[in-house]
């Protein structure tokens, strides 16, 4: 039931956008729009196709409708036109997600055509990038000053944030997790449909591969394992992908296989539901969707100790954290949760949980809702 009649706009990379910033907005619109009046805009462009590292920005295998392109970050002439739309809705609240710095300025001009008495609220995924540069700062802090609420995924992100701007209004939100299709779908099927051997134990990397997600130093660890264990990577590289290629090549078997392109939304549960751990070896990050993906395919997670990547993680029984990513300590740590039958543990009691759902998005939507009228 919607509260009010209140005006929303909400701006943020939204389909036919792929991805997961993508994702998380296009669930969270879906939640906000039962309980508030909300219109929504993303971008024309988000990157000239020469920088993008991908294959494609697009995916429109989604059952939505597009939605409204109004602005192209390389484009600053894109920007007088898209203030001027956003400040002709003479919106109550104007919320928008950040996640890179360089969309900074874009976000700072337009609230200088924002009717004064509208509440701009941001929801932060990234503050600090995982390849910094020597603008970042002053983009983040000039950002933090313009707008007058935040919405954090973590509680890393929360401390980021009060370090530039000590009397911020925050309210941590943890990343809901989603629903996916073939909930139902065994290990023992999955495996036969990619190809894998259900009885072995069997390691998931999932997502965007960048550098600072550490695939090497699993494959690293992986290559001190037995055949009784298998590998299983699929996602996107961005940047040189024969660093990959050549580590697993060398490996003492073929009990791995490397699914390098992007993954459909149709399929990404097919992948969850082959693995018995979900491995996330990042270098720095401060969340995660696919923790989130883990949790609503019941996997169990286990995780470098950065940003807030594991925060709650083992109070939370949802899985394991991985202090060191040396590959002896590696091994060994995978090696002793599956021989302890740890692993094993995890997943029987994420089994027994019920997750609501949709429920979770709604309770996203609503502390929304509770720190607008807060701001």
């Amino acid at each position: 039931m919607k509260q009010n009649q209140s005006k929303w706009i909400f701006f943020s990379a939204l389909p036919p956008f792929r991805g997961g910033i993508s994702k998380f907005s296009a669930k969270t619109l879906s939640a906000l729009t039962k309980i508030q009046e909300v219109k929504a805009y993303t971008f024309k462009k988000q990157y000239p196709n020469w920088l993008f590292p991908g294959t494609s920005q697009f995916d429109y295998s989604a059952s939505s409708a597009p939605n409204e392109g109004i602005v192209s970050t390389f484009n600053p002439l894109s920007y007088v036109s898209s203030a001027l739309r956003l400040r002709r809705e003479k919106p109550t609240v104007f919320i928008t997600t950040y996640w890179m710095t360089f969309m900074a300025p874009m976000m700072v001009f337009w609230t200088w055509f924002l009717p004064k008495n509208t509440k701009k609220i941001a929801i932060i995924h990234n503050l600090i990038p995982h390849e910094q540069r020597f603008f970042d700062r002053w983009f983040n802090k000039m950002f933090l000053n313009a707008y007058d609420g935040f919405v954090v995924l973590s509680d890393a992100v929360k401390q980021q944030v009060l370090t530039l701007k000590p009397k911020a209004l925050i309210s941590v939100l943890h990343h809901p997790p989603y629903q996916l299709d073939n909930q139902e779908l065994t290990k023992e099927q999955a495996c036969m449909e990619l190809g894998l051997e259900a009885t072995k134990k069997t390691l998931l990397f999932f997502g965007l591969i960048r550098p600072y997600k550490g695939l090497e130093t699993l494959i690293d660890a992986f290559s001190l394992l037995e055949d009784d264990y298998q590998l299983l990577i699929a996602g996107e590289v961005y940047g040189n992908n024969q660093v990959y290629w050549d580590k697993l090549n060398q490996l003492p078997f073929k009990n791995w296989r490397f699914d390098q392109t992007f993954i459909a939304e149709d399929k990404v549960a097919l992948y969850f539901k082959a693995c018995d751990l979900v491995v996330l070896p990042y270098q720095s990050a401060t969340q995660s969707g696919v923790r989130a993906l883990a949790l609503s395919q019941k996997r169990a997670l286990l995780c470098t100790n950065v940003g807030g990547l594991a925060e709650n993680l083992e109070k939370a029984a949802q899985g394991f954290v991985l202090e060191d990513t040396e590959k002896t300590h590696f091994f060994k740590r995978i090696k002793s949760l599956f021989e302890s039958g740890e692993i094993q543990k995890c997943n029987t009691q994420l089994l027994t949980n019920e997750l609501d759902l949709e429920g979770a998005w709604e309770q996203f939507a609503e502390g929304l809702v509770k720190l607008a009228k807060q701001a």
